[in-house]
């Protein structure tokens, strides 16, 4: 997995959360902690993540009903990890759409055993495979001859600017971030630095302008990010 591996963890003890992101750091990993449901929810709306670590006994909204309202999780895996270890409740939330359960107290190195797993298992079968060929209106990208055309002219881009092309075709409805494009390109970890999106950003949209005038076919979402225009 040559991409960073961001693990959200919705836990609400203090000492937990640290030990939980402390076993995820020391397998690679970035970990994000949230104190309660509600925080857990807006950073999930925010961004794609890798896996969510879920304590069920949480303030604000319980992990319960933090499961029942992800969306498009399927290839995130989820993990609780929570003292409420009653054979319905683990049946219930496995059922409810969580991967495993863990009970606490826990052994880290199960818990770091369980993570790798997991995502060695989303690895294979998570990810969709793409087609060759990306289309959408009038862009054609094709990921083996590496070649792009707009409205019939075929464009000369760096090898950064085909594959923020590529990701965008890859979701032509999906508003990517630049946290999103950031990682996903350059493989790396985002700090917040944008000026390097928008400098590729804006070199993209030039020679598609170029090449076919008067057709603009990536849009800027305020405040969230890019995407194909519709």
């Amino acid at each position: 997995m040559n991409n960073p591996i961001h693990i959200l963890v919705a836990e609400d003890d203090n000492d937990i959360s640290r030990l939980l992101c402390s076993i995820i750091k020391k397998s690679g990993y970035i970990p994000q902690p949230a104190y309660s449901g509600t925080e857990a929810l807006l950073y999930l709306e925010q961004r794609k993540w890798s896996m969510l670590l879920l304590d069920l006994m949480l303030p604000g909204m319980t992990g319960e009903e933090l499961l029942n309202r992800i969306d498009n999780r399927d290839d995130m895996p989820v993990i609780i990890i929570s003292a409420k270890g009653e054979p319905k409740t683990k049946v219930s939330v496995l059922r409810g759409g969580a991967d495993d359960f863990i009970t606490k107290p826990f052994d880290v190195e199960e818990v770091s055993a369980r993570i790798d797993a997991r995502l060695r298992t989303y690895a294979r079968i998570g990810q969709p495979t793409l087609p060759n060929v990306l289309q959408h209106k009038g862009l054609v990208l094709d990921r083996d001859t590496k070649s792009v055309t707009a409205d019939g002219a075929e464009l000369t881009l760096t090898a950064r600017e085909f594959e923020i092309l590529s990701l965008l075709l890859s979701a032509p409805k999906k508003v990517f971030t630049k946290s999103n494009l950031y990682e996903r390109v350059w493989q790396e970890p985002f700090y917040g630095d944008d000026n390097i999106i928008n400098v590729h950003m804006s070199n993209l949209r030039s020679k598609l302008a170029k090449a076919a005038p008067g057709i603009d076919f990536i849009e800027t979402v305020w405040g969230m990010g890019y995407r194909l225009k519709p």
